[in-house]
């Protein structure tokens, strides 16, 4: 039967013809009847090219811009990384990592120098042969003192990276890094054409992507065509792109029930039953580590008390907000950034509950017998953020918090919000390794630290884990990372929230979707198609 899937999954992907198929299936044991049968059902189901796919997603804004470094949300990140550029490695819809423009890669016995070798004949936009020195000069992009790229400190242990010659570069690091190549696949650290003077050109949207960049208007839409000489076969279906910008949840399902839209991220799951009942829509679910938070500044008072910080914790009703606000699309988190699809998440700590004598205990410790506190919220921070926090301005009322809760505009939100007011809504769409999201987002002085955290126990234990190679005690060093963020870190995380999206029952998508970022990790163009 593994055999069959493997089979399979190649005949689909076009690395093997049908008559391969049949032979192999019937050479694993299946009747011929069968095997033919099975080659024709998956030919029926197979992408068909053409078509202008329109899809809205959140996350826009009018300050946006090419530069792959300064990619702030989910919107830049589908247009950059999922339809102009590519990246040296790629999460599969499986979860695992799979080259992309890299062909493959090795380490030394310590993983501290990795070497990859690159894809022969891939061309960038403009006709370019992609070459060693535009990744060198790609992953230099994010480094540097004054560098204000939100990959900085993805890119952070990287000592020097160099061409050895056009197709291979290598990359040495400041310590072991057993999930370096991981990394690769985020969305900033996408490849652009160097320029003589080892600068890239971000300006013009050029890269090794699916599409091509047509049109650009920040906060509103973005147009793409077709990239005819795509080096994936089998990828960039559509003949042209439409990404707009649509923050208002009830805007993109009108513009979606009525076909204006062919898909749509963040479905209103106040109204999933009615969309999940019209003959139009498909609901397409994927559960990975997607999660809400509620960070507060540590560096300014009173969040700069720990005591005040597990006031919070105790004073938010969790299962409220996964019954009220992910409406049974998600699970209870535990205010650390791990999630079950993680692979050392520590299932065994403690689950901290809605305890609001507990909260009035850590509140009388911090100094307080009530406190006023703004908690700043848009929708663009995640879809149900205004209800959630009139949820836990409700719940924290028994432990004498009292919360006002300040509706923000969605435009400009992650530039004047986010990071910029003492407490405020936030999402994270999960990492595939432990180490990445802990070193983005809780490492000490991290570009994307949205809470300025700095703990100097856990920050020990970051770069010890990093490098270690046995599996067991890396296993318990991320056991206790989550134990540490989840009792002294900056943000209250009540849920785990699964990606839920609405698409034309006319589109069609691979049978496995990745879970790892919403649009199927932001590959939706490249990977799905028009059935009709």
């Amino acid at each position: 039967m593994d055999e069959i899937k493997k089979i399979t999954k190649q005949l689909r992907a076009g690395q093997i013809s049908r008559r391969e198929f049949i032979v192999a299936a019937v050479a694993a044991g299946a009747a011929v009847p069968f095997a033919m049968s099975m080659s024709s059902n998956v030919f029926a189901a197979m992408p068909k090219s053409g078509g202008l796919l329109r899809h809205a997603i959140t996350g826009g804004s009018t300050s946006d811009n090419l530069d792959p470094a300064k990619v702030l949300d989910m919107y830049m990140a589908n247009v950059s990384f999922g339809q102009l550029r590519n990246n040296l490695t790629e999460i599969d819809s499986d979860g695992s990592l799979i080259g992309e423009l890299a062909e493959s890669w090795e380490s030394t016995g310590d993983a501290k120098t990795w070497t990859f070798k690159l894809r022969n004949g891939v061309e960038f936009h403009n006709g370019k042969t992609l070459d060693a020195n535009d990744v060198v000069a790609s992953i230099n992009h994010h480094r540097g003192e004054d560098s204000t790229s939100a990959a900085k400190s993805i890119v952070a242990a990287v000592v020097d990276v160099q061409a050895d010659g056009k197709e291979t570069v290598v990359v040495e690091l400041s310590g072991g890094s057993a999930d370096f190549p991981f990394l690769l696949s985020d969305f900033h650290l996408s490849i652009c054409p160097a320029r003589d003077d080892g600068t890239i050109d971000w300006e013009s949207g050029t890269g090794t992507g699916g599409y091509i960049l047509e049109e650009f208007n920040p906060g509103v839409k973005v147009v793409t065509r077709r990239n005819p000489n795509y080096w994936k076969e089998g990828r960039a279906h559509f003949e042209s792109v439409e990404t707009l910008y649509i923050a208002d949840v009830v805007a993109r399902t009108n513009a979606l029930q009525t076909g204006d839209l062919d898909a749509m991220t963040r479905a209103d799951l106040k109204t999933i039953h009615l969309m999940e009942k019209h003959p139009a829509i498909n609901i397409v679910q994927s559960t990975g580590n997607q999660h809400y938070t509620l960070p507060m500044l540590t560096d300014v008072a009173p969040f700069d008390n720990n005591e005040l910080r597990l006031a919070l914790k105790y004073a938010i009703d969790r299962e409220q907000w996964k019954t009220v606000i992910a409406r049974g699309y998600g699970e209870i988190a535990n205010d650390h950034p791990i999630g079950p699809a993680n692979r050392y998440y520590d299932a065994s700590i403690e689950q901290r509950v809605y305890d609001p004598d507990k909260a009035k205990f850590h509140l009388k410790q911090a100094g307080y017998d009530s406190i006023d506190l703004d908690l700043h919220v848009a929708e663009t921070a995640f879809e149900g953020a205004t209800d959630g926090g009139q949820l836990m301005q409700d719940s924290a009322r028994a432990a004498g918090i009292n919360i006002n809760v300040v509706r923000e505009a969605n435009d400009g939100y992650w530039s004047n919000v986010w990071q910029k007011k003492p407490w405020c809504a936030s999402y994270w769409a999960g990492r595939p390794t432990e180490d990445w999201m802990f070193s983005l987002t809780y490492a000490t002085g991290a570009d994307w630290n949205e809470s300025h955290w700095s703990n100097e126990k856990f920050d020990s234990l970051l770069l010890a884990a990093r490098a270690e190679l046995d599996e067991e005690k890396r296993r318990g060093m991320y056991s206790d990372m989550q134990q540490i963020v989840r009792d002294e870190g900056g943000s209250v995380i009540p849920i785990y929230a699964s990606f839920v999206q609405a698409l034309s029952n006319k589109l069609s998508t691979p049978e496995k979707v990745a879970s790892n970022l919403e649009f199927d990790g932001h590959k939706n163009s490249e990977r799905w198609w028009f059935s009709s």
